[in-house]
């Protein structure tokens, strides 16, 4: 009986979890189970689900991408200098920062891929780095609309209509609007979803970090999926980071610092949804919402902002003991 109910929590805990949470703060709340406050949940969780997939990816062929925080911080004040202090066309200001994650992800790969040091201590020496480079870009200023400069003079640009509208434009289905970033999370989620789970690419990339000496004796070509997987990583948080200029209209430093730790709870509480008990796309999803639900009924009862981290870290090693050890106990068995 005792092991059912742990392999019953191991596959469904996370969601029971959602559900009573969502029932708690709906009794104690009278606007909290609401179309416009749910629309709000979603829209707060689209940049930290972007980044969590990331970590995912990394996470899957058996590393960790601790620089995803600092990308987000980088993207955003580059996605908003392009804009106002040059005045660069939206392709550009969209493509650029993409970019940029990208090369940030292939400096993890060259640092963990080519020169062998391990993933954790190369990514957060990159995340000092890119955190270093981003308060060095804009000398430790945020960056906002006509801002003025040291010398006296103002910046000539401004963020564009069609720029904010990515974060925080509307989508209309006749009476029914559903927020752009949901749109684009709920898209991010499927084509990962579907890359994992269906594609070779996918399959090669679970087969890597599962074990990657039999992997590559299969041939594998195990460093080109690792440098995939950390160029992957790179580009969602750099997504992230655009829309997080676009939801604030501003650049600001350190915007991604608290996104790391989210987006890594995110991908834990993953673990055990469904029983997967790997890295997977949907637990990670279903790990953002439990979060962003979280936050959100917290906040609507005013309880102070520092308390959050209490309820977050409990949730998220409740999940982890749970998974780790009905895996344990499996292995064993």
């Amino acid at each position: 009986m005792k092991d059912k109910l742990l392999l019953f929590l191991f596959r469904y805990g996370a969601i029971i979890v959602i559900i009573g949470v969502i029932a708690f703060f709906t009794i104690r709340l009278d606007y909290f189970f609401t179309g416009s406050n749910i629309a709000d949940i979603l829209r707060s969780i689209s940049i930290v689900t972007f980044v969590a997939i990331g970590v995912t990816f990394s996470l899957i062929v058996d590393g960790f991408d601790l620089s995803v925080g600092s990308t987000v911080s980088l993207t955003t004040v580059v996605t908003a200098a392009m804009m106002i202090w040059y005045e660069m066309p939206l392709a550009v200001v969209i493509i650029v920062p993409i970019i940029t994650g990208a090369a940030i992800g292939l400096l993890n790969a060259l640092f963990i891929v080519k020169f062998r040091i391990p993933d954790l201590l190369a990514t957060l020496a990159v995340m000092y780095i890119i955190a270093g480079i981003h308060k060095t870009y804009t000398k430790g200023y945020s960056i906002y609309n006509h801002m003025q400069f040291q010398d006296g003079t103002k910046a000539p640009g401004r963020m564009s209509d069609a720029f904010l509208t990515i974060g925080q434009g509307e989508f209309y289905i006749g009476s029914f609007s559903i927020p752009i970033p949901v749109l684009l999370m709920i898209a991010a989620v499927v084509a990962a979803h579907v890359l994992l789970s269906y594609s070779r690419f996918g399959r090669q990339m679970y087969m890597t970090g599962g074990n990657e000496e039999a992997a590559r004796l299969s041939g594998i070509r195990v460093k080109h999926i690792r440098t995939w997987a950390y160029v992957l990583s790179g580009i969602c948080a750099s997504i992230g980071g655009i829309l997080y200029a676009s939801r604030v209209g501003t650049g600001q430093i350190d915007a991604g610092a608290p996104l790391l730790m989210e987006a890594v709870a995110a991908v834990f509480v993953g673990f055990s949804v469904f029983g997967a008990g790997k890295p997977n796309i949907l637990g990670t999803f279903v790990g953002s919402v439990l979060i962003g639900v979280l936050v959100n009924g917290l906040t609507m009862m005013n309880l102070q902002y520092y308390t959050h981290d209490i309820v977050k870290g409990t949730v998220l090693i409740l999940a982890l003991a749970v998974t780790f050890y009905v895996v344990q106990r499996s292995r064993r068995a």
